[in-house]
């Protein structure tokens, strides 16, 4: 491709190569600049003091480039490449020398040096010029957005929670005003036109932290260098007939995401798992598949508990932000316990009043304990059933609410509830995502296993512990069936056929009087999120309905 000719009469090689200094700057597309590049190359190889410097230009942004260029330096020039000689390495005042005649011409002349490249080699080598600069500009603005800016990832990119999870991640409420964030929306492919849209609405907000946000849908590029990972309720068109093929299709998809966080995230990323379906089930599998990150990995409870508050506030006529410290135990989309004890409620309108740190203990203004025990347990156990009130506000509320407790530390002196991987405390069995009392301090979170009075009953605890366990080893296919846990009390009522009818679309839930702080015994049914087609598939806690995992149902329209 280059040839030396016989030395023609002109200056010495050492002489002129002592000041060869170029600039090559051209059209990454362009076949002439490819031709003068390799060229360039040859004579820098060959010739010991030949000093070149290549610029690269989109084809989209070249003749905008040039002009300017051209204007700075009071040049004429008008096509692709552009050479010219600097006087200083890179610097000071530039001798334009002009396009790729030129270049050829001053290299014959020279250097006894030219180039035999054909004209669909020089094509050829233009088109991976131009493939090479996309890549390498791709590469160059993910380092930017990466560069001081917080990379946020959200699954199911889709889901309704995403739309109501933005705004409040760009206010700057969660991780602060002076961190930057550079949100991705990770979803399917099918999914891609939603994503647009969301992006262009998103940059609408000019959010003074929201460095960048953009979209991905290829799996192997997913959770690169990501820092905060939020894990929503994902979707499907895999028909479902049974709890068991339920629990067994979570598996797949967080086995992926476990490879995929192990392998492109930031070795400190953290995981926080929100949603109304299984969420302590998904949780346990990516830390069983991203096991270098499982520390890390949390799942928000705190949607359960703004439940009960607003059910508690309710009753009191009161605002449910004045009611704190509502313990959730156990699993967070299922069979939980929720714990009364040590509430409190604060500005409280009756007889007694205080400051506004003045607070009572909320068993003792609430005087029906019947309520208490039937209503409230009732009411929360539809909630969990069918989760209605559960939708994308609630779900991007709590997990937002979690994150920025995990970044800048939760109330002091509150209990917040949180599912995390259990280490023995409370008489919980280690190796199962347990929701339980924590404070969140310094980036991380505090166990309060020093609470006095909140003993759970073995019987209780029996129950919540073996339906997560079972979760478990029937989605890892250790056990086939799934048989939900059910007390002595439950059992004689059940016999008796004694039940309360909660509504006219829901499923029957029993009540029972072992649980006299309130328990909401139910696990969620499966929900028909997105495309999922399982409406009719039940979650243990209720009779089977007839009919139920029985049939196919209709795809959505």
């Amino acid at each position: 491709m280059v040839a030396r000719k016989p030395r023609s009469r002109g200056p010495s090689f050492k002489s002129l190569s002592t000041m060869a200094k170029f600039v090559i700057a051209g059209r990454a597309d362009c076949p002439y600049y490819a031709k003068t590049e390799l060229l360039a190359d040859y004579l820098q190889e060959n010739l010991p003091d030949f000093r070149v410097h290549k610029i690269t230009q989109h084809p989209e942004v070249w003749e905008d480039w040039l002009k300017d260029v051209c204007e700075k330096n009071k040049w004429s020039h008008k096509n692709s490449p552009i050479i010219w000689r600097e006087l200083l390495d890179r610097g000071g005042k530039g001798l334009l020398l002009g396009g790729y005649n030129e270049f050829l011409e001053h290299a014959q002349l020279y250097y006894n040096v030219t180039s035999s490249m054909t004209t669909e080699l020089m094509k050829v080598i233009a088109q991976e010029n131009l493939g090479t600069h996309m890549e390498k500009e791709q590469e160059e603005e993910a380092l930017k957005t990466c560069v001081n800016s917080l990379q946020v990832w959200i699954t199911s990119a889709s889901a309704p929670a995403c739309y109501n999870l933005i705004p409040i991640l760009t206010s700057g409420e969660v991780f602060g005003m002076q961190t930057e964030i550079s949100i991705t929306l990770f979803d399917n492919k099918q999914a891609e036109e939603h994503l647009k849209s969301l992006v262009m609405e998103t940059q609408d907000l000019v959010s003074p932290v929201l460095r960048s946000i953009s979209i991905c849908t290829k799996v192997e590029e997913a959770f690169r260098q990501a820092q905060v990972i939020v894990v929503l309720d994902d979707t499907t068109d895999k028909e479902v007939f049974t709890l068991e093929d339920c629990l067994r299709h979570r598996v797949p998809l967080s086995r992926l995401y476990g490879y995929l966080i192990e392998k492109n995230a930031d070795e400190s990323v953290r995981v926080i798992v929100g949603g109304k379906t299984f969420v302590n089930l998904k949780t346990v599998l990516l830390m069983r598949y991203a096991p270098r990150i499982a520390h890390n990995i949390i799942a928000v409870a705190l949607g359960v508990e703004g439940e009960a508050k607003a059910v508690l506030a309710r009753k009191l006529k009161t605002t449910p932000s004045y009611i704190k410290d509502v313990i959730i135990w156990g699993n967070i989309s299922g069979n939980n316990y929720v714990d009364l004890r040590k509430t409190k409620v604060y500005r409280y309108e009756s007889a007694i009043w205080g400051p506004l740190h003045y607070s009572r203990p909320l068993l003792d203004l609430i005087f029906d304990s019947e309520w208490v025990k039937r209503e409230f347990v009732a009411t929360l156990k539809n909630l969990t059933a069918t989760g209605r009130q559960f939708g994308g506000i609630l779900a991007a509320h709590s997990i937002a609410t979690t994150l920025k407790y995990w970044y800048h530390g939760s109330p002091p002196g509150e209990i917040v509830s949180l599912g995390i991987l259990s280490e023995g405390q409370f008489g919980i069995p280690e190796g199962i995502v347990f929701s339980m009392p924590v404070k969140f301090e310094n980036g991380t979170w505090v166990v309060l296993t020093d609470l006095k009075d909140i003993e759970i009953s073995e019987q209780i605890m029996t129950r919540m512990t073996s339906d997560l366990i079972q979760e478990k080893l029937v989605a890892l296919g250790d056990k086939i069936h799934f048989q939900p846990c059910q007390s002595e009390t439950e059992q004689h009522k059940k016999d008796k056929r004694i039940s309360l009818h909660i509504s006219d679309d829901s499923q029957e839930a029993q009540v029972s009087d072992e649980y006299p702080i309130g328990h909401s015994g139910s696990h969620l049914q499966f929900q028909q999120l997105g495309r999922m087609r399982t409406e009719d598939c039940l979650r243990p806690g209720f009779q089977d309905q007839p009919g139920q995992h029985r049939k196919t149902l209709p795809p959505q329209k």
